[in-house]
């Protein structure tokens, strides 16, 4: 039914269109079920939760449920919990003044139903846009109940001469004014124990308690909670009767292959315009960061509890294009490419993202980012490159016998951070063995992708221990192992 809602301002209006009230849940519900029908996403522009997490939700929304997201931060629960704005309908109509939203139709307050009884057909009505029904409220322990049910206000008692006994001196807290909309609380377990008890008659009764007043309220709202799993937090846990009244609770998780978290990645970062035009990114660059965060999942150093954000990724990413656009900027350079020794940029990225156990706090959050990289370009290695085993046969010939000997007939390469982009092809292009390894291994690949590839293998062969590398003060140098080792004493 299209209503035209300028011309729709008093209850006697609203009548006259045939306006129907529906709770909230029935709304979401039947928009869903339309969309389903046309073969509209619903959560657009979420990735990797196609046929795990988005029909699990989907399928909570049709049982009208209260929802709780349960997983490791950087799981997008948050921007889940958002997107199901779009599942409202466009308007709502609301009794004007109204604090909690009350439906013209179904009104639950005093004023509403005072409003309503005094002036009939005529009470004023207005129309409360879907944007506007979404409320969220990061779980704190200061958290009170005042801030979510409500309290008394002795101004307003003062005011109007009521007494204390009158519920007219309530003021409501979040949840009564989010009446008719989606509420939100992150990190429920954050939550102290008795502010979580308070929720158990609105969520299945409807009821409010405040300073001794029982307000039956029958409130109208999708809850949806978010929480680290219970056995990964130190902090709290979701009370049991609470969990009893949540309807679904749905597990989330990180990407499973590298290609989704490159989506995620490239439109969750925030690039500036000049900025990706400047920068040429290579694509094996793209897949060496994401492979960062899969090995920081996986480190030994890492605490798997906490999790590896895919904000690692996305501000990582961040970090590498402005690490090549500073030296761009520097050299008075309109274009440049990522080089592998740019991903030293993106360490403070990851040092600020992951959590480390003991044994990682103990070699340095530096050091644990830099194997990290290291681990990532040998895990990546193979998929370009002969794999280099562990257990060789001695006296026998290797693919990279030819570049090695090239190192230990030299005293090394420098490769300076400050290098121009000539500068640094030329310096590459000077190594005959390394070009005759590309192409064989690598015919196909771009040009402009080509130097960063063959930075990639120098450093496939330092990680695999069949060269050494040295960092120093402005870049780095690359010997043969003997001499690395000679050098260090």
């Amino acid at each position: 039914m299209k209503l035209e809602y300028d011309k729709i301002k008093t209850l006697g209006d609203l009548k006259k269109a045939g306006y129907q009230s529906r709770g909230i849940k029935d709304e979401l519900r039947n928009n869903l079920k339309q969309r389903i029908k046309e073969g509209k996403d619903t959560f657009s522009g979420v990735w990797g939760y196609e046929d795990s997490v988005i029909p699990e939700l989907e399928r909570a929304i049709l049982s009208r449920h209260n929802i709780n997201l349960l997983g490791l931060r950087g799981q997008a629960k948050t921007r889940l919990a958002r997107l199901m704005v779009n599942l409202l309908d466009e308007y709502i109509p609301v009794v004007e003044g109204s604090e909690i939203n009350d439906d013209p139709l179904r009104p639950i307050s005093r004023y509403s139903k005072k409003l309503i009884e005094e002036k009939g057909d005529d009470t004023p009505v207005t129309w409360l846009h879907r944007e506007e029904r979404f409320y969220e409220k990061l779980a704190t322990p200061d958290v009170t109940v005042a801030d979510l049910i409500g309290d008394v206000d002795p101004i307003k008692a003062a005011n109007l001469k009521l007494s204390y006994a009158d519920d007219r001196v309530i003021h409501f807290g979040m949840i009564p004014r989010a009446n008719r909309c989606i509420f939100v609380i992150n990190e429920l377990p954050d939550l102290q124990a008795r502010i979580q008890v308070s929720l158990f008659n609105i969520l299945q009764e409807g009821d409010i308690q405040i300073r001794g007043f029982k307000l039956r309220l029958p409130l109208d709202i999708q809850f949806v909670f978010t929480a680290n799993p219970e056995d990964y937090t130190n902090r709290g846990s979701i009370v049991t009767p609470l969990k009893d009244r949540i309807g679904s609770q749905i597990l989330t998780h990180y990407p499973k292959e590298i290609e989704t978290a490159r989506k995620i990645t490239t439109q969750e970062a925030k690039l500036d315009e000049e900025q990706e035009s400047m920068v040429y990114v290579p694509e094996l660059a793209k897949v060496l960061l994401e492979q960062i965060s899969f090995e920081a999942r996986n480190s030994e150093y890492v605490d798997a509890k906490s999790g590896v954000s895919a904000r690692t990724s996305i501000t990582a990413f961040e970090n590498l294009l402005s690490t090549a656009e500073r030296r761009a900027l520097a050299q008075g350079a309109s274009k440049t490419s990522v080089r592998l020794s740019d991903f030293m940029g993106i360490i403070p990225s990851i040092t600020g993202k992951i959590e480390l156990v003991y044994e990682g706090e103990q070699e340095g959050a530096d050091a644990v980012a830099l194997m990290l990289i290291e681990d990532a370009i040998k895990t990546l290695f193979p998929n370009y490159f002969p794999a280099i085993l562990k257990l060789e046969q001695k006296n026998t010939e290797g693919p990279y016998d030819d570049l090695i000997l090239w190192f230990f007939d030299r005293e090394g390469l420098e490769l300076p951070d400050g290098q121009t982009d000539e500068q640094y092809r030329d310096l590459l292009n000077g190594i005959p063995p390394l070009q005759a390894l590309i192409r064989k291994h690598q015919p196909k690949v771009k040009e402009e992708d080509s130097y960063f590839l063959k930075e990639f293998l120098l450093w496939g062969l330092v990680a695999h221990k069949k060269l050494s590398k040295q960092r120093y003060s402005k870049g780095f140098q690359l010997k043969d192992l003997y001499g690395g080792f000679i050098s260090k004493l």
